[in-house]
């Protein structure tokens, strides 16, 4: 079984910024993409950014300009930084990673909270 566990989330005045991190271990192998998700109350949880194998990024538009996500091979770790953030970036913010034989395995962090104050 594979564990992510995540740190990086707080509290922070709008423009600030944070860098979140989520580190994979355990037997993971074959990794297809590391991203992010968030879910903020009363929506529904959606991609914020992705990385895949080839180092090829994807963001939502709500998000793009500000948010970069990199990933340490060596480490199995996976990060977001996030720049000028704003008070709809409040959210608690989810790592998921895709791997194994086929890319079938589906594997998600605890979860950490990202509070924006106005």
């Amino acid at each position: 079984q594979v564990q992510l566990v995540e740190s990086g989330g707080g509290l922070v005045q709008a423009g600030g910024s944070l860098r979140l991190s989520c580190a994979a271990s355990g037997s993971i192998f074959n990794i297809n993409y590391m991203g992010w998700y968030r879910q903020a109350p009363g929506k529904q949880r959606e991609l914020v950014a992705v990385i895949i194998s080839d180092d090829t990024t994807n963001y939502a538009d709500s998000v793009k300009g500000r948010f970069t996500v990199s990933r340490d091979n060596a480490k199995n770790t996976v990060y977001l930084q996030m720049n000028s953030l704003k008070p709809e970036d409040t959210a608690v913010y989810y790592c998921n990673v895709r791997w194994g034989r086929n890319w079938m395995l589906d594997s998600w962090g605890q979860g950490t909270q990202v509070t924006v104050s106005s």
